[in-house]
């Protein structure tokens, strides 16, 4: 069975993180596997010293920064396992029953990408440890993230609350419409009301596309409000998310369309910041 691979890392963000895969286990009725990375820390100092303090002083030196290095490495184990001990029991008081954790060293990146066979989507912080309070900072691993993962990866800010309704932007192109239907096939945007958005591009059937895409999802038993809307792509859909209190934003990912620019170029980077709602990018 395919899970939610919840990446936790003990910054003031990893409550909202754990809400989030509970709401999506609810839905789903999916396990959540809590995943907490041991990333190796940049280590400074001795080897630029080399040549200005005498060799036996340096050894010792050395010897004694990798007796602090074990024992800094021994301590973030443990506050690891602590971390996992306590969101698997919010998880569990919330009610969700499979829970599982998994801790691991190295890349945060390649730890998702190795157990890819495990994962049906995966939620993340915005913001991670070093940034606590700062909830505009992205993560170092978001975008390389967003980038490589083949599943949906859903972002949560600074603070969860159960989403009633989504926004999905269309623009007509192959990548929309796999995101249309992965948001129909999926399961979890079920039962919200869907803010379809497309903002007006002037290329050949887009009108057309847009309806048949609004029809799909009316089929599907969507309650849908459609919207063909006029202006700068980036602060078009901005302003049409807070204006109509949007709770989650959904996008597609990777095509060549000026929407592909904005989700992926820095406009993304941009949209991922000021947002105060999860964005989920599917692929």
């Amino acid at each position: 069975m395919t899970k939610i691979i919840t990446c936790v890392d003990g910054s003031a963000i990893s409550s909202s993180v754990t809400e989030a895969a509970v709401w999506i286990s609810k839905k789903l009725s999916i396990p959540v596997l809590f995943l907490h990375t041991l990333e190796k820390e940049q280590q400074h100092g001795a080897d630029d010293y080399t040549g200005a303090i005498g060799l036996g002083a340096r050894t010792a030196l050395l010897e004694e920064m990798t007796k602090l290095d074990e024992q800094r490495s021994k301590v973030a184990f443990q506050l690891g396992i602590k971390l996992l001990e306590h969101v698997v029991n919010q998880a569990k008081t919330a009610g969700v029953v499979e829970v599982e954790s998994l801790q691991r060293h190295g890349d945060l990146v390649d730890s998702i990408d190795d157990i890819e066979g495990q994962t049906r989507i995966i939620v993340i912080g915005r913001s991670g440890e070093g940034h606590d309070g700062n909830f505009n900072v992205l993560g170092s691993h978001i975008e390389t993230l967003l980038r490589k993962a083949s599943h949906p990866v859903m972002v949560i800010p600074g603070v969860f609350k159960t989403p009633v309704s989504f926004m999905i932007a269309y623009d007509g192109r192959e990548t929309a419409d796999k995101a249309l239907q992965r948001v129909i096939d999926g399961g979890l945007l079920h039962g919200l009301h869907c803010h379809l958005v497309s903002v007006n591009n002037n290329e050949t059937y887009q009108k057309d596309k847009f309806a048949l895409a609004q029809k799909k999802l009316e089929d599907k038993g969507f309650n849908v409000t459609a919207s063909f809307i006029e202006g700068n792509i980036h602060e078009s859909l901005i302003e049409y998310k807070e204006t109509h209190d949007i709770g989650i934003i959904v996008m597609g990912a990777f095509g060549h369309s000026k929407l592909r620019q904005f989700f992926l170029g820095s406009n993304t980077l941009k949209m991922l910041e000021r947002s105060k709602v999860p964005l989920v990018v599917l692929k």
